[in-house]
């Protein structure tokens, strides 16, 4: 099955609400984290095997969780993009040499074949338009490339989400459906795990 598609008005009413809850939220995702997360953080970035000099794009970077386990590989460029203008304000503040993209990961003008690796970290669940945003991750993903789907307490932790949160979430896709989903744009399967309390799936981008 395809990724569903949505008309350009709910995209606009979703990224709405998610940029106003998310510039509530600047300090909510700061240390110290739940036990066991930074553990797995590190072994979400580690599995992208970062090589010195690649571009890295960090999406839905929110307070920038990722940026420092990223900033050890020694990587070029960093590209976050996030919907919340409040979020990227604090990775400014808090991080150095950091490309912040106030925006939709679709509406993103990188150029083609720029980045080497793309982590969506905790926030895959929120892409509202997922055809747009692979779509434009096909086209500005080097050959061999990676894109790193992950999220730190599991994918069973977006059922816990959903009671409370006020627009839908998308549950992380199995390894079958997420070959599916993910090979019209380009990405074949490369690494999937789905633990209890990590989810992980790297997809390489074909040569």
């Amino acid at each position: 099955m395809p990724f569903k598609i949505l008309d350009e008005k709910e995209i606009a009413r979703i990224n709405r609400i998610q940029r106003e809850r998310f510039d509530l939220l600047v300090d909510a995702f700061e240390p110290p984290l739940p036990a066991g997360v930074p553990e797995r953080l590190s072994r979400i970035v580690a599995a992208a095997a970062i090589e010195k000099g690649t571009s890295v794009l960090d999406v839905g970077t929110g307070s920038g969780i990722l940026i420092p386990l990223i900033q050890q590989y020694e990587p070029g460029k960093i590209h976050a993009c996030d919907l919340s203008r409040e979020m990227l304000k604090h990775v400014q503040t808090k991080y150095s040499g950091i490309t912040t993209h106030w925006c939709d990961v679709r509406d993103l003008t990188l150029p083609p074949h720029s980045i080497g690796v793309v982590f969506i970290n905790a926030c895959y669940g929120n892409i509202a338009d997922k055809p747009g945003a692979f779509r434009l991750l096909g086209r500005v993903v080097k050959p061999a490339g990676k894109v790193v789907i992950s999220h730190p307490l599991g994918k069973d932790f977006i059922g816990k989400l959903k009671q409370s949160c006020p627009f839908l979430l998308d549950d992380f896709p199995g390894e079958t459906e997420a070959r599916t989903l993910l090979s019209p744009f380009g990405f074949d399967i490369h690494l999937f795990l789905d633990e209890p309390e990590l989810y992980l799936l790297v997809a390489l981008k074909r040569t």
